[in-house]
């Protein structure tokens, strides 16, 4: 009951900007007709409005910490329409600051000390505002100038009562949108409390700042902060002080005579670098976080901010995503179409020629364009839409960097308008997924997991033995409590695949073990081209069993 002026409040903003409209009309709740017609009329100009920005208008009246529920709803194309879902990403954090004194005190509990004891000056005044935190300039007693990121007062308190309402309002949707079951609101919901409470967390993205700026160090396209560790908390953040022009400042791109199409390219190979080669990106990269060095206008590089969302994909959605991409940039239909299967994004039993004709539908319209007119981003997301169509199982992490993907793609459009996508991005993919996946990529992964597979040695032919024993009298019982039984099996298939050539590794190690201690002294030569064969016979299959786990 404490939440129901509060969630009136929410009604009636929801209500007076007609957002109902975003729901078909035989599901949209009488509650918000009654409110309507008590509440006075929306202006004209606010009518004339498209549904994505009334709702994103609405959701900034509604404060600062929905104006946060929309940006990371905007991740979601795969539930949102498309203008809606373009507008929720131009919401920006406009939040009055709160006052120095606040800030003051909360640097001061974090690290038991005042602030003349920890910075030679502190600037009242702050820098930026937003709905989490705000941000002041400082100088450490060394003279390193440095920027300070305070919590907002009470900010845990805020989230927690406005994740409750979030819930609450989902709980309504589930009951009236008719696609419920596959929005899942209370999934998103669930979703947006995780990212929210990472980003309370200033001292974890200090560490993605830090691991990002290792990853860089030294790079002529990328800059990251260094973050000053000593005067860090869970709710302070200190990092060195940078400079820079937004990246959606043309004019003065242009004034510093920036290269903006050599800029454009090395936006686009970053992201593909970060993906792929370090499986650790910025997955909050809009023109509000990135700027551009000025002081190098020949080559100039980026300078990256605001570490609260980084991305990073399983080892495995990696290897399907960087095999997708490819795929697409060769216009292989039917190896998209197989992908998608193989990876269990899409059910086992998916009828892969109806999927490549629907692939094909998709891309065919874009390839008769000259490729810098093809959207790279557009294509991707109509792809997932036509997956989802066919029940596509999406994780929430791909959601994430089908959004970066976006974002970096507008970001290099925007510095080069003609700037060619395809042609920029398929030579590093495929140059970093050589390195990936090369002869050199399988000896690392092997030096890796051979000691652990050595140690399990001698236990596992008794192991496989009793298995295959159990097997074969039939008293293997499988239970389970899923309904996607196809895809259980398929899974099943692949680990007693790499059983099997785990097995054979195991028993091909013994034997050229067996075979090099045990030989007589004197030998014939013979016996050492046994033990050698036996040993590349071995690791053979270690190879084999390691490229398929």
């Amino acid at each position: 009951m404490r939440q129901l002026p509060r969630l009136l409040r929410i009604a009636g903003v929801l209500a007076r900007h007609r957002v109902d409209e975003l729901l078909p009309a035989s599901r949209r709740p009488r509650s918000l007709a009654w409110l309507r017609a008590l509440m006075p009329a929306p202006g004209a100009d606010l009518l004339v409005l498209p549904r994505g920005e009334r709702l994103a208008l609405a959701l900034t009246a509604l404060g600062p910490i929905f104006v946060k529920f929309g940006q990371i709803l905007s991740t979601r194309r795969d539930l949102l329409p498309a203008d809606v879902a373009d507008a929720l990403t131009q919401l920006q954090d406009r939040v009055a600051p709160f006052p120095a004194a606040q800030a003051r005190a909360a640097i001061e509990r974090a690290f038991g000390a005042t602030i003349e004891a920890r910075y030679a000056s502190f600037d009242d005044a702050p820098l930026a505002s937003a709905s989490i935190a705000q941000v002041h300039a400082a100088t450490l007693a060394d003279g390193r100038e440095v920027v300070v990121k305070v919590l907002r007062p009470d900010i845990h308190a805020r989230i927690d009562a406005d994740v409750a309402l979030l819930r609450a309002l989902a709980g309504v949707v589930e009951r009236t949108h008719p696609s419920a079951d596959k929005i899942r609101p209370q999934a998103i919901v669930d979703e947006i409390e995780t990212t929210l409470v990472n980003e309370l967390d200033l001292q974890r993205e200090g560490a993605n700042a830090s691991l990002l700026r290792r990853n860089f160090a030294g790079s002529d396209d990328l800059y990251v902060p260094e973050v000053v560790w000593s005067h860090t908390s869970a709710g302070v953040l200190t990092l060195e002080r940078v400079r820079g022009i937004p990246v959606d400042d043309l004019a003065a791109l242009d004034a510093a005579g920036i290269d903006r199409v050599a800029l454009a390219e090395k936006g686009v190979r970053l992201f593909y670098t970060q993906v792929f080669r370090d499986n650790f990106f910025h997955a909050d990269a809009h023109a509000g976080n990135i700027w551009v060095d000025a002081t190098r206008p020949a080559d100039p590089r980026f300078i990256a901010l605001d570490f609260g969302i980084m991305g990073s994909l399983p080892e495995r959605d990696q290897y399907w995503l960087a095999e997708n991409f490819l795929a697409l940039f060769n216009q292989d239909y039917a190896r998209i179409a197989e992908l998608h299967v193989r990876a269990g994004w899409m059910p086992a039993d998916a009828r892969l020629d109806e999927l490549e004709a629907a692939v094909r539908t998709v891309c065919e319209p874009y390839f008769t364009r000259p490729l810098s007119e093809i959207s790279l981003a557009e294509v991707v997301v109509k792809l997932f839409e036509v997956a989802r169509r066919h029940d596509l199982t999406l994780q929430p992490q791909l959601i994430l960097l089908q959004k970066t993907l976006l974002n970096i793609e507008g970001v290099g459009r925007l510095l080069h308008p003609r700037i060619d996508i395809w042609a920029t991005a398929k030579p590093v993919l495929e140059r970093i997924w050589r390195r990936r996946s090369g002869p050199r990529a399988v000896l690392r992964t092997l030096r890796r997991r051979v000691p652990e597979w050595l140690a399990a040695a001698p236990d596992m032919p008794q192991l496989v033995h009793g298995w295959l024993s159990r097997a074969n009298a039939g008293e293997m019982e499988l239970r389970v409590a899923s309904d996607d039984l196809k895809e259980i099996e398929r899974r099943l298939r692949h680990g007693q695949r790499v059983a099997i050539w785990l097995s054979a590794g195991v028993s091909l190690a013994v034997a050229t073990a067996c075979v090099a201690l045990l030989a007589p002294a004197g030998a014939p030569p013979g016996a050492r081209w046994v033990a050698w064969l036996l040993g590349a016979a071995a690791v053979g299959a270690f190879a084999l069993a390691a490229r398929r786990s």
